[in-house]
């Protein structure tokens, strides 16, 4: 293994997780083995432009043990894409400065495909700016629409919160259906892939179970058959429960939620589906409802995160500072699934070119024939990333969660940025 130089520099990116800080646990930690310094960047990739540094070694070992539990960003995130290198240079200057003042030479960025393309962009500067830096990629993303790897760090424990929270909702519906409310929408995230959703559909084990219907980015909305569909399983089942993905399109590609803005990224800004459905519904069918938005619930949930995906978090954490000891650049870890039952994975390495900005949608065999619900197939590939109770430690009955103290390192230039 090569010589240890310098310092690191850790941050994540981008919509936070209920297991993103067990990424940064096995980040420092296998740092901490290695006599590396970790340097977090305070919100992101902004931390290091505006040259506002988190310095890791000043935290209790306890402290940062505890964020394997924790969910959320404990160093802060952003929404902020590097452009390219001819559009701004002085970004890739700035960076450049930055590290060199503090001895900077490992860039570990954690987040989701806008991530892995700043955390590619960043790996050219020792190609094209003369800084020898070593970049590592970490997944990172709720979506699980990262190419390459099997599955997403922040998936199987969003999926685990969906898939609960519609079977207990089902249940709530179900009770209430004879004289009240004979319809329950959950609408979750997945702008463009179907995999939250999909997960939903772990609730339901035989005919009748909740949910009845998954409304999927990848199967356009049809809603004469949407309607018909709703009607049929109030008339067999006595209710009617959905879920339903934000990024839900009609035929022609237009959003049902489109709010016509953007974020920070340029990607369409979603509002609710889950009331215009309902909308929809009370017009054809006249049926009394309720509805629920997941939002940032079905995200930060980490009174019940997957232990598998506690696990695999931390495990691309570790592995990063692996392969970049080991001389591995431009590079992300990503799961490899060797076995599905039992379930077995091991951590691989991809090229960071080759996941930048690719998403992965699910696949039409994991939609039933009808595209309302998964397939047995899909099953078998969701039922392993949920499994096991990842439980917090509690504290007069709450979840006991760490606040890192957040030590800035003193600033070495005097020259601000704007980002």
């Amino acid at each position: 293994m090569p010589k240890v130089q310098g310092n690191a520099f850790y941050a994540q990116s981008g919509g936070v997780t209920a297991v993103i800080n067990a990424t940064a646990c096995g980040v420092i930690q296998t740092a901490r083995k290695h006599k590396i310094k970790v340097y977090a960047g305070r919100n992101g990739i902004i931390g290091a432009l505006k040259e506002d540094l988190i310095d890791t070694s000043k935290e209790p070992a306890a402290n940062i043990a505890a964020l394997k539990y924790t969910p959320a960003g404990a160093f802060g995130s952003c929404r902020y894409k590097l452009k390219s290198l001819t559009e701004n240079r002085a970004q890739y200057e700035r960076l450049i400065e930055v590290f060199n003042a503090h001895d900077i030479r490992y860039f570990f960025y954690n987040g989701g495909g806008d991530s892995q393309d700043t955390a590619y962009k960043v790996s050219q500067l020792s190609v094209k700016m003369g800084h020898p830096i070593t970049c590592i990629g970490i997944p990172k993303t709720v979506d699980n629409d990262l190419a390459l790897t099997d599955n997403c760090p922040g998936f199987g424990s969003v999926a685990k919160y969906v898939a609960v929270s519609i079977r207990e909702c089902g249940l709530d519906v179900a009770s209430m259906c004879a004289t009240s409310t004979k319809v329950f929408i959950l609408e979750v995230m997945g702008r463009h892939a179907g995999w939250i959703a999909a997960a939903g559909g772990l609730a339901a084990e035989k005919a009748g179970d909740s949910p009845h219907i998954i409304l999927f980015p990848e199967i356009p909305f049809d809603e004469t058959a949407f309607c018909a569909k709703v009607k049929l399983s109030v008339e067999r089942y006595g209710f009617c429960s959905i879920v339903v993905s934000e990024g839900t399109r009609y035929a022609n590609g237009a959003l049902l939620a489109d709010s016509g803005t953007k974020d920070a990224f340029g990607h369409t800004q979603l509002g609710g589906v889950a009331p215009l459905l309902a909308a929809k519904i009370k017009q054809q069918l006249g049926y009394k409802y309720h509805w629920a938005v997941a939002d940032f619930l079905q995200r930060s949930a980490g009174h019940i995160a997957s232990t598998v995906d506690v696990e695999q978090a931390y495990a691309v954490g570790q592995k990063a500072v692996e392969f970049a000891l080991a001389g591995k650049n431009a590079v992300m870890p990503i799961i490899i699934r060797t076995s599905n039952k039992p379930y077995r994975w091991k951590i691989g390495d991809a090229p960071l070119e080759k996941v930048a900005n690719v998403e992965h949608k699910m696949p039409r065999h994991y939609i039933s024939r009808d595209g309302f619900g998964i397939t047995k197939a899909c099953r078998d590939y969701l039922q392993p990333l949920v499994k096991g109770e990842a439980y917090p430690p509690y504290k007069n009955g709450l979840p006991n969660y760490v606040r890192l103290k957040n030590v800035p390192v003193r600033k070495k230039l005097n020259t601000p940025f704007e980002v």
